[in-house]
């Protein structure tokens, strides 16, 4: 059983990969790829993040995030944080651990990074699993490129992104086409473990 939960335009031309700036610089201290900002980079099951408490050296911790995105984590039991960036997942913590402590002060960094793939199937020239370059994310448009591009039959209109949200399959709809009319329409941005479908033309 999907779950649709959004109808996002993105545009029918092909983009080619762009440079992000520089790293993000916040409370939460983090060891990127090169050139990755941290404010951008999401953190993906498999990722092996080192995590701090100000004044409580007990709280040390070392996890490696699982499938459901979530890492085990002392006082509170596990914290969901996969699929955020940096200081989203600072603040998380923050949160969870108010209930605790007196204002916690969190460092997240990231030590290891699992490989990340995603998989372009439909009416592209070459359907297949992709690996993320590790110095960048990936749009949807760059995607499609990586997959060869569209084919004669493909239908822009007719996007599908499967997802898993904290372990719940998730379908997003998207337009290509609809994107042709708005500029304005933000990028969107594919994370590790997406299935994009694009679908055909019916004639």
């Amino acid at each position: 059983m999907f779950k649709l939960v959004a109808t996002v335009s993105v545009a029918f031309f092909l983009c080619a990969a762009g440079a992000f700036g520089q790293a993000f610089v916040g409370p939460a201290s983090v060891a990127v790829r090169p050139n990755t900002p941290t404010n951008i980079y999401r953190l993906s099951p498999n990722d092996i993040v080192r995590i701090k408490v100000f004044g409580e050296d007990e709280l040390d911790t070392t996890a490696r995030i699982g499938k459901d995105y979530t890492i085990p984590f002392p006082l509170i039991g596990t914290a969901a944080i996969g699929g955020q960036t940096v200081p989203e997942a600072t603040k998380t913590l923050e949160g969870l651990l108010r209930e605790y402590l007196r204002k916690p002060q969190v460092s997240l960094t990231i030590s290891e990074y699992s490989k990340r793939r995603f998989t372009v199937l439909g009416e592209v020239a070459k359907p297949g699993i992709y690996d993320m370059p590790d110095e960048t994310t990936v749009n949807l448009l760059e995607a499609i490129g990586m997959a060869g591009g569209y084919t004669h039959i493909a239908n822009p209109s007719r996007i599908s992104v499967k997802r898993i949200v904290q372990g719940e399959e998730t379908l997003i709809k998207l337009d290509a086409r609809k994107m042709l009319k708005d500029g304005s329409t933000p990028r969107f941005e594919v994370l590790p473990g997406d299935t994009i479908l694009i679908g055909e033309s019916l004639f």
